[in-house]
Order: structure tokens, then sequence, then C-alpha cells
């Protein structure tokens, strides 16, 4: 068997306090499923954090229309650092992260009703889809973005994350790993220009190459139909030097510290990224424990020193409160979890 990866399982977003931050992703953007609350030390992430281990809380949240979730990440051993310069468009690392919509106009003018931070306005992408950008209270990027790929379709104008914003110094070298070991195979648009519906984003005046890569492969998976299709669009300025996003800074500190992707076959995998370049930096090895969700978790990292991480879901909660967990270590990957099972997820949901 070789590996599937069933799509972006969650990016991760350091903040100073996990709660707050999560009750303003709640209100937002809908995020309101919490799969776990765990507090721990980050003890085989020394590589990342100057070779001490940290102690941090984090929560990961769904939006159970679909789409990847916020793992919610606050140090609590420390205080968290921010970038010692204004990050701007084409800075190396996850710039933005990308929510789906259905109804992205009206989300728009609901998000501009709350007050929310909007940067430019709602514009059409090179693809033509509608999409416009915000900032949370933290200076973190969302795009929220046209989509069809729904689990289930709720109230919600929104479902979680469809992909991500990538700077990276040269596209080619990084279109091998989100190709050929990610499985983002679709070319949707490769163009160098100034781009208007980038107009406003800080450092949106330089001239951009930008290439949207689509997973070909959607579906699969125990979580795969809940997950649903991806995108990556990787950024790429001319005319100046980018800079690091986390230059001089560990993960977990402020900001998007990683992409994870819901993978089965960690073993293939493995092998696969090894042969191409890119080995894994951090091994779980065997199965990891966050109190209500196991599994196993692994990390490379793209040319440019983004962080990916990859986890092989063993046991989930589905019910927390009566003490329902679901194993799936032994189940086919091959056939998603039924859509009532994973639905069971929204028992946990927390209401403002």
């Amino acid at each position: 068997m070789s590996y599937i990866i069933s799509g972006i399982q969650q990016v991760g977003i350091g903040v100073t306090d996990a709660e707050n931050a999560w009750t303003w992703y709640r209100k937002h953007f809908d995020m309101d499923v919490p799969v776990f609350k765990d507090a721990a030390k980050a003890a085989l992430m020394t590589r990342y954090t100057s070779g001490i281990v940290e102690s941090r809380y984090a929560i990961l949240a769904l939006n159970m229309s679909g789409g990847g979730g916020f793992e919610i990440w606050q140090y609590t051993s420390k205080t968290p650092a921010k970038a010692a310069f204004d990050i701007v468009l084409g800075d190396t690392g996850v710039f933005a992260t990308k929510i789906k919509s259905r109804a992205v106009e009206e989300k728009y003018n609901e998000l501009k009703a709350k007050g929310a931070n909007i940067i430019g306005g709602l514009t059409q992408a090179p693809d033509g889809r509608k999409h416009f950008f915000i900032a949370d209270p933290y200076g973190n990027l969302f795009e929220v973005v046209e989509s069809n790929s729904w689990f289930k379709l709720r109230k919600s104008k929104n479902g979680g994350v469809a992909g991500c914003v990538i700077g990276v110094t040269d596209i080619d070298k990084a279109v091998p790993l989100y190709r050929d070991v990610l499985g983002y195979e679709t070319v949707v648009y490769d163009s160098t220009e100034s781009f208007a519906d980038f107009k406003g984003l800080p450092g949106s005046e330089h001239t951009f190459r930008r290439v949207l890569l689509r997973a070909t492969k959607t579906g699969k998976g125990n979580f795969g139909r809940l997950l649903g299709a991806t995108e990556i669009e990787l950024v790429q300025v001319k005319g100046r030097t980018p800079r690091k996003i986390y230059a001089d800074r560990n993960w977990g500190d402020l900001g998007f510290i990683h992409v994870c992707f819901d993978v089965n076959g960690m073993k293939q995998l493995a092998k696969k990224a090894t042969e191409l370049g890119f080995p894994f930096t951090v091994d779980s090895s065997d199965s990891f424990d966050m109190g209500k969700a196991a599994g196993q978790f692994a990390y490379i990292e793209d040319p440019d020193g983004t962080l990916i991480e990859f986890v092989e879901t063993h046991k989930i909660p589905i019910f927390e409160k009566i003490g329902w967990y679901l194993s799936v270590k032994k189940r086919n990957p091959e056939k998603p979890l039924p859509n009532w099972m994973v639905g069971m997820l929204s028992l946990n949901r927390v209401k403002d």
C-alpha cells in the first residue's frame, strides 16, 4: 500500500492566549467544534525550540461544514515572540490561511458588519473566484475564497481551512515537494505580474510569480470527506530579497507555525519524501497521546524551511462527555468514515 494524504488536517496558529483566540475564531469563522484541548510538554520538538523542552496548551477546532481545522497553540512556559519586522507578501513561510466559503460576498458583508479588519476589498482571483483577505486581532491573515467542496451545508457561510498562501524564494524548487510528495498535481494558474487582487496587502506593490496548485486525489482516507478539496498557492516576489517569517524565532511563536496534513501510511510517506530530498526532521515513530486524541506525527521542511506536519490519526474523541472514542488505526484507509460517524463530532460544539 502506498500512502494517502486526505487533506489539510489543520494549520497551527501560535497565539498568546488560546482560549481568547478560539473565541474570536468561533465568532468570525464558526470554528466551534473542539476535537481536543490539551496541555503538555513538546519534548520531541526541541529541534525547533532552541533545544528547550517547552510547555504548551493547544486547542484543535473545526467547522463542521467541512475543511481543515485550527490548532490554536499557546506557550505556557515562555512568552511567544512576534516577528522583529513587518511581514509582507512574498516573505517565506505561511503568509495566509485560506478559508472556504459558499457565499463569499455575504461572508464579506457579515464580517464587515462585525467590524473585522478586512484588507483591501472583495476582489476576483486570477481563476475568476471571488475572494478577500481579513486579519485577525493578532495580525494573522486569512483569505476567504469561493469553494464548492462541502461536508455538510450549515447556516455558516464559510467552512474551515481550504489551503494556504506560502511565500517561497524559488517556485521551481518548491513545486517538487508540493506536487510529488503532497499530491498538488494540478496547476490552476502560473502567472507573473503585479496583481490587482493583492492590492492592500503589505508588500503588494511588487511583481510576483504566483502558482496555484490543487490536489487531484480528494475524499480518500478516514477524514477525506470532511477535509475536502485543498489548494496551495506559492508566491515568489520579484525585485527584492524576501525574509523568512520565522527568522530567529521558534516553532510555536506567534503566527502560522505549520501546515498539517492528515495521512495514512506514514512509513511509505517517509520513504517517498526522503527519496525526493525532504527527510523527516521530527518523527514520533510510534503513537503520541494528546489525552483525547492519539496517533503518529512527523515534520519535514520545504526548501525555505516552512514546516509541514503529517499526522496519522489512531484515535479521536467522538463524544467526550460519555467517553466515546473512535479507534481508526486498523480501518481500511481507502474507505472514508461514514458521514454520520464523522458528523457526531458536532455533539461537542461550543455555542456562544
